[in-house]
């Protein structure tokens, strides 16, 4: 699994499906009085780690579109990010303050490919 905190540019490299793909859309507020930046980091190490999670990738606009792609094997995996402290402080937060509104969608993967130019 890479960083892809720190190279946004790469596409996690997932395992063969089934799988599970957590894909959180949000557009910001604008607003930053907590550090988001510092925070999307922070739990992006932290996720690494639960069992189960296999990647992630994300991408955002100038404008404050966010969007955010996480892997995880199962549904047990993602029940248990979804109920890490760091993780439900910061989902709070972002309601009160990052979010002008978001939605999250969870879905099994059945197919995936990839392509690398030589």
């Amino acid at each position: 699994m890479s960083d892809q905190r720190t190279d946004p540019a790469v596409p996690a490299a997932v395992p063969e499906p089934p799988y599970y793909a957590v894909v959180f859309t949000a557009l910001r507020t604008g607003d930053d009085p907590g550090g988001y930046d510092g925070t999307a980091t922070r739990l992006s190490r932290l996720v690494r780690d639960v069992p189960g999670f296999l990647g992630e990738d994300f991408a955002h606009t100038p404008g404050g579109l966010a969007i955010s792609v996480a892997y995880f094997r199962d549904l047990e995996a993602i029940e248990r990010w979804r109920q890490h402290p760091e993780h439900l402080a910061a989902k709070r937060h972002g309601r009160e303050h990052w979010y002008e509104r978001y939605a999250l969608h969870i879905a099994r993967v059945e197919h995936s490919h990839a392509f690398q130019r030589s």
